[in-house]
């Protein structure tokens, strides 16, 4: 079986050149899902933009969501669940908790608690400063979504210097094969 075409989902501010979304876009190929303001994301706008990249796509896709793009995923999965075969879900944010994640996060509270409706996993770091590490762990329960315990390696993004994070690729190597 072909390995599935994957969308990549940034979080605020989106994946700066060092960060490992942005590498993997780079080597191959993956396509990333452009928002209008990423210094101050509209959970509406995003959901939007989302579903418009998967009108186009002929079929299922994998996503990969860094931080809140974990959260667009859980806001649009009942929307968009058809058109996505799995999801690589990196170090959500709690944008539920006003002492992990900036106010402009907040439109994307509360976080769903629902089943997201196909195969996801989630990676989270055990000194991530925008999620408790249990928290991320009851965000997969409620997902539904296999738990990957990534150790200590902060936020998942450009400063843990994970250059194009083999670990992580390995997970999205298994989703994409669904």
């Amino acid at each position: 079986m072909a390995e599935r075409r994957v969308l990549t989902l940034p979080g605020l501010a989106g994946s700066g050149a060092a960060h490992w979304q942005t590498v993997w876009e780079e080597r191959y190929g993956f396509v990333r899902v452009e928002q209008e303001d990423w210094d101050e994301p509209s959970k509406s706008r995003w959901v939007k933009k989302l579903e418009q990249a998967l009108e186009n796509e002929s079929e299922p896709v994998v996503l990969v969501a860094h931080s809140l793009g974990c959260a667009l995923v859980a806001h649009a999965a009942k929307r968009v669940r058809e058109q996505v075969a799995g999801a690589l879900l990196v170090a959500p944010a709690d944008v539920d908790d006003a002492e992990h994640t900036p106010e402009s996060v907040r439109s994307f509270s509360p976080l769903p608690c629902k089943p997201l409706g196909f195969p996801a996993t989630l990676v989270a770091s055990r000194n991530d400063p925008f999620i408790a590490f249990e928290r991320a762990a009851h965000f997969a329960d409620c997902w539904q979504a296999k738990f990957v315990d990534a150790g200590a390696i902060g936020h998942i993004n450009s400063d843990s210097q994970l250059g194009d994070w083999a670990e992580g690729f390995e997970l999205l190597r298994d989703l994409r094969r669904i």
